[in-house]
């Protein structure tokens, strides 16, 4: 089965199915600690773990409802797919052992693992041949380079980092620069894997042709 093709019903089932518990872990903490002592919702929507998961709600919720076909559809799920493979590996890498803001172990697990997963499964399950080109590989890596400029223009402004290996104040900007060049080589080949999945996946299951 293709994107072309269409979703089966089950996997669009899926998708709402998670794509609802998705809105339930990002809205839970903003609901219940708005207007606490401490809490920011402006420093809450900095992470890119939640930015990363909106998008990955919407493309599944999107997806369950509509399943659109079209090409820019289609690579818009595969960037989700990307962000969201990014912020599973970097949790798991980077971040497991530090406190994310997230004290709530069910939310850090749909945020951190569950919404990870299951998007690189639909894209596994559903995918699209979008070509491995270095358009789409640097519009998929567009946006988590704004990001870095973003929190790194607005750290000094709001006195706060959303991640240790974005903070210069930690570990100066030698080190953060050479992070960024890891990060970045580290991000274009998971780029490069996920549109070779689709490419690969959408190849092996393309009807053959008559001849």
């Amino acid at each position: 089965m293709t994107a072309d093709a269409g979703a089966a019903s089950w996997l669009r089932v899926v998708r709402i199915g998670v794509g609802i518990l998705g809105v339930v872990a990002l809205a839970w903490i903003p609901v219940r600690d708005l207007g606490a002592e401490g809490f920011s919702l402006a420093n809450y929507f900095s992470y890119f773990t939640i930015q990363s998961n909106v998008l990955g709600v919407v493309v599944l919720l999107v997806g369950g409802f509509a399943d659109p076909a079209a090409r820019r559809w289609q690579v818009l799920r595969g960037a989700s797919t990307l962000y969201l493979v990014i912020t599973g590996v970097v949790y798991a890498t980077l971040l497991a052992h530090l406190d994310v803001m997230l004290d709530d172990r069910w939310i850090n697990d749909v945020l951190h693992r569950v919404l990870p997963i299951v998007i690189l499964a639909d894209w596994i399950v559903a995918p699209r041949r979008l070509g491995i080109t270095p358009g789409l590989i640097g519009a998929w890596l567009a946006y988590p380079a704004v990001y870095a400029a973003y929190t790194l223009l607005r750290g000094p402004w709001a006195g706060w980092y959303p991640y240790p290996f974005l903070d210069p104040t930690e570990q100066g900007y030698v080190s953060l620069a050479l992070g960024l060049i890891v990060l970045t080589m580290v991000f274009a080949l998971l780029a490069v894997a996920v549109a070779g999945i689709g490419d690969l996946r959408g190849r092996r299951e393309r009807p053959p042709r008559l001849s």
